[in-house]
């Protein structure tokens, strides 16, 4: 080749119209535009750890990379043999006869190096293995300072190499494959990250050495932006599974969702926390409930951890890989992810466990409010054999005296006592009858006597016998009643105990008191009767059963559930209406509507 460094500039023109074209490519490169490609190297070396930056998986990396190096070096085809952290590979990308990529995993060597990971035992495989090791002699032309071996004829290498590879000079040409040009450039970062790069061409006499220097550097950027890619994909990876992981533990703390509804939620959450999402579809499986997620089917990659609560087997979490990518042949499963699916099952059984302790508890406090129940039937029973019996005594009594009388005299001292003891025993009847009407009005069993009634006047005798109740609960009353209240036909006792019983509600509602307000309107239909508190309020699911008789969400022994029970049931035997509204920690508004049955008359 020519020596054109001592022309003179105005002699180049001449001069490049006559070189054939492989030497005019060297002038360029050695003597005319130096700055201007080491302006393009540095681009691309941008454009690399650009790219790197993004921390897309290695496949798609590596397919980038390859075509700009390719692109950029007019080679054609790039191979990278790389031990990039916990993997070694092998990738080989081809310009033609059209683009194609291969990507292949070296296994594991017992001394950790990507030398002896490569067990190729073609020329080519043998003269990596050779430049990997660093074993050569610096002396030879094709090897750099760097240790970076090139040859624009692979069929000229020295005999030197070719004996340390063991392999005869004489062998044929086809044993080296297509290319002719090659450039081996080793390049380490650290321990865990060492490679080469192969620059292929299948022109002899491709390279330059002033080239070879420049993909020197583009070879250590390669193993820089491979290091920055793994940690920023490491870094995506692990916020995808920091996310999922407190998603779940949202789901967890939700004590009104019902258990398979936080199933369905926590699978919904796998597909995007995993490498490759777009294919990815989850189940999860408890006894005979199963949880999928949309377009659930199998695949050919899986992975799943066993759900157990307390010790026993319950059900799996699975996540599958639907279809097939290139890049899943590297690693289908990260081991970040084998950690993360454990961890959701371990999560899973958590939440199990714990519904399944709750739904115990609330069945133990179901059946001690049911002892409770019948205890307090039993002391009411009590109560009313104990007040029934004094007068069936008497009852009993006189009515002997009686028939005492009516066999011994005629005369009038026996008849005087006789009507003295029928006195006495209707008496006794009377008082009975008394005990079994206030019964059958607490059970709502009984008929009212309604009289003309104004709910004012119920408030003002009713609240005196509450107000000290509120003043020590630290609850300040508030009237609002209305002056020209028409009066309604109702019942006054059950009118009284309706109020009370609100009162005594909306009390117990406010145990760290507040402000308890009672007001009274009307319209042309109905008469309004409103206790308001500002106390912890009810949920929903509370709201809808409040009615119900014996259901409480106090303590036991603090309330048998009786008091907004026997309230509805006076409200709708004088054929009015009540309202609730409330919700948590907001308090909770009665509203009693009472239908307005007596005309207010007006003064002549």
């Amino acid at each position: 080749m020519t020596d054109y460094r001592g022309c003179r500039v105005v002699e180049l023109d001449s001069i490049i119209r006559q070189l054939p074209e492989r030497e005019l490519r060297v002038i360029n490169l050695t003597n005319l535009d130096n700055s201007m490609h080491a302006e393009k190297v540095l681009g691309l070396t941008r454009r690399i750890l650009r790219y790197a930056n993004r921390g897309n998986n290695r496949f798609v990396f590596l397919q980038e990379v390859s075509r700009m190096l390719i692109d950029f070096s007019s080679c054609d085809a790039i191979e990278i043999l790389h031990k990039d952290g916990d993997l070694d590979y092998r990738w080989e990308a081809r310009r033609s006869p059209e683009p194609t990529a291969r990507f292949e995993t070296l296994p594991e060597s017992p001394g950790g190096s990507l030398a002896e990971s490569l067990k190729d035992s073609t020329p080519l495989g043998r003269l990596c293995r050779f430049v990997l090791t660093g074993d050569y002699d610096s002396s030879l032309s094709c090897f750099t300072d760097s240790g970076s071996l090139w040859t624009n004829d692979v069929n000229h290498l020295p005999d030197l190499i070719l004996d340390a590879i063991d392999v005869p000079s004489e062998m044929e040409e086809k044993s080296w494959g297509a290319y002719r040009s090659l450039a081996l450039l080793p390049f380490t970062i650290d321990i865990d990250n060492t490679g080469l790069v192969i620059f292929k061409n299948a022109k002899s006499g491709f390279f330059t050495r002033y080239e070879i220097k420049f993909y020197e550097g583009i070879a250590q950027t390669l193993g820089l932006a491979a290091a920055d890619r793994r940690a920023q994909a490491a870094l995506r990876e692990r916020v995808k599974e920091l996310t999922c992981l407190y998603g779940i533990a949202r789901i967890a703390e939700q004590q009104e969702s019902a258990l398979e509804d936080k199933l369905q939620r926590i699978v919904e959450l796998l597909p995007p926390s995993w490498q490759h999402p777009d294919i990815a579809v989850a189940r999860i499986t408890l006894d005979d409930h199963t949880c999928t997620t949309d377009g659930f089917r199998d695949g050919r990659y899986r992975q799943s951890a066993t759900i157990e609560v307390k010790g026993e087997r319950r059900g799996i979490v699975e996540v599958i890989y639907v279809d097939d990518k290139p890049e899943l042949e590297e690693v289908p499963f990260l081991k970040e992810e084998t950690s993360l699916i454990d961890e959701i099952a371990r999560q899973v059984g958590a939440i199990v466990e714990k519904a399944e302790a709750e739904r115990n508890r609330i069945r133990l406090q179901e059946q001690l409010r049911h002892a409770d129940r019948l205890a307090t039937i039993g002391q009411l029973a009590a109560g009313v054999a104990h007040e029934i019996n004094e007068p069936l005594g008497s009852i009993l009594g006189f009515t002997q005296l009686a028939k005492k009388n009516l066999s011994g005299s005629s005369h009038a001292e026996p008849a005087a006592d006789l009507s003295r003891d029928l006195v006495k025993i209707e008496k006794a009847s009377l008082h009975a009858r008394d005990i079994i009407r206030n019964m059958l009005i607490f059970a709502r069993q009984m008929p009212t006597c309604k009289s003309a009634v104004n709910l004012n006047k119920v408030v003002e005798e009713t609240l005196p016998f509450l107000e000290s109740r509120c003043n020590s609960e630290g609850i300040k009353l508030v009237f609002g009643m209305s002056d020209t209240l028409p009066e309604i036909e109702a019942d006054p006792s059950q009118m009284n105990q309706l109020l009370v019983n609100l009162v005594v509600n909306a009390i117990q509602a406010m145990p760290q008191g507040g402000n308890l307000t009672i007001l009274t309107d009307y319209d042309e239909k109905s008469v309004l009767l409103s206790v308001e508190d500002t106390g912890i309020g009810m949920s929903e699911e509370v709201k809808k059963q409040i009615f119900d008789p014996f259901f409480t969400t106090k303590d036991l022994g603090q309330g048998t559930g009786l008091g907004l029970s026997v309230v509805h049931g006076i409200v709708t035997s004088h054929g009015g209406s009540i309202e609730v509204e409330s919700s948590v920690n907001c308090g909770s508004r009665f509203r009693v509507h009472l239908p307005v049955t007596i005309k207010v008359g007006r003064a002549t």
